[in-house]
């Protein structure tokens, strides 16, 4: 699996405003997501290590109380179980990896 093509990639709207195209490795999973200005992901926590890598726009992240704004270029770590959340201030294109795999993620078989 060392090629993973956007175009065989499963699109899902986890959220309204959250498009994203998925995929999965053995230990890691990853999204590549279009999400609309104003759109939000409210505030949560998991066990997976997560990294966001902003590709356009500003993106409002909240790590554990503390807020920045991330843009085109930047990344944010999200440690495990850090409590997160997310507000796109204008459209953005952002890609999100989880190690391990986030397998409860929109699309993965029986999830």
């Amino acid at each position: 699996m060392p090629f993973l093509f956007k175009k065989s990639m499963e699109v899902h709207e986890p959220k309204p405003g959250w498009r994203g195209h998925f995929a999965w490795a053995p230990s890691m999973s990853f999204v590549q997501y279009e999400i609309a200005e104003g759109a939000t992901l409210h505030e949560h926590h998991h066990e997976n290590e997560e990294v966001w890598i902003v590709l356009d726009g500003d993106l409002e992240m909240t790590l554990d109380g503390e807020t920045k704004v991330a843009q085109a270029g930047d990344m944010v770590v999200v440690p495990r179980n850090a409590h997160h959340s997310a507000r796109a201030l204008t459209a953005v294109r952002a890609i999100v990896v989880d190690q391990p795999a986030r397998l409860e993620i929109p699309g993965r078989a029986g999830h």
